[in-house]
């Protein structure tokens, strides 16, 4: 038969453990403990009739308040484009002229186009534009496909080897893989356009030179300065989008570059394209 004993000071009834001296008391669960697992499991049961719950496959019980997230923020994002389409429609319909003569609709676009940049263009082209391998650098004056406000939006607009009808198009020829020349020839050539910080020199003759003239003036020009609108870079110039030590030339000569930006036109509005050229071009230029 099994004793009933009571602590003295608590006066709750001992489990019958004993460690070292020490009895376990059969001390009931706090109220408030209990109160609140039935608060909770009564507003569970409430939540589960009245909000969004329940996956059902490729849908999910929306409960009988209705509410939906996605609509919300919808709602949220319509009435702040709502709120700001005096100075978007200024934007999406005036020329940079207009806009860039207009300094209060100037302020309004180049503090709404920085979270703009952050949100689609800096993956790619880093922080304020300081570029990296295969991205061009925005925060210097060297352009690929023109540096105006006009030309900007366009690249944004149409993207560079998109799938947009009117996309910029440019590739570097494999000139190694393809078999166009030879190994000796791309390491004389390489070496060839490594020498080009001192510019073209009139009347070479050496073979880089010759090689040069018969398979890459007529992209990058007879003077290696590149031709702008088209995509060729500067030879001559210290601005490298893939590289500009041995290694990474032989490599762009060896097996070509084709590199890919996007089209926005699908994604961003007019006045949201016109921010973010706004935004390129003033990085570009020294702050007053």
């Amino acid at each position: 038969m099994s004793i009933i004993e009571r602590d003295p000071v608590t006066g709750h009834i001992t489990t019958g453990h004993n460690w070292n001296g020490i009895k376990e008391l059969n001390t009931p669960i706090p109220r408030i403990v209990i109160a609140f697992i039935i608060v909770t499991h009564l507003y569970a049961l409430v939540a589960w009739v009245l909000l969004p719950t329940w996956p059902l496959g490729q849908t999910y019980t929306k409960g009988l308040l209705g509410i939906d997230q996605r609509n919300d923020v919808e709602t949220d994002i319509a009435r702040a484009d709502a709120a700001r389409a005096d100075w978007t429609t200024a934007l999406a319909t005036q020329d940079f002229d207009t806009i860039q003569s207009n300094a209060d609709l100037m302020a309004k676009a180049t503090a709404t186009a920085a979270a703009l940049f952050g949100q689609n263009c800096q993956a790619c082209h880093g922080t304020e534009g300081a570029g990296g391998p295969g991205f061009p650098q925005l925060s210097d004056n060297t352009w690929l496909w023109g540096g105006t406000m006009e030309e900007v939006a366009e690249t944004i607009r149409v993207g560079v080897n998109s799938t947009h009808p009117d996309s910029h198009f440019a590739q570097m020829p494999a000139f190694g893989r393809d078999q166009m020349l030879d190994r000796s020839q791309i390491s004389t050539l390489t070496d060839y356009v490594m020498s080009l910080s001192d510019g073209v020199q009139p009347d070479d003759s050496s073979e880089g030179a010759v090689l040069f003239q018969d398979n890459c003036a007529a992209c990058h020009g007879e003077d290696a300065l590149g031709v702008e609108g088209t995509g060729a870079p500067n030879l001559t110039d210290a601005d490298w989008l893939y590289g500009g030590d041995k290694n990474t030339i032989h490599t762009t000569l060896m097996n070509g570059r084709q590199g890919q930006m996007p089209s926005w036109a699908d994604r961003l509005s007019e006045a949201q394209i016109k921010m973010l050229a706004i935004y390129v071009v003033n990085l570009s230029k020294p702050a007053s």
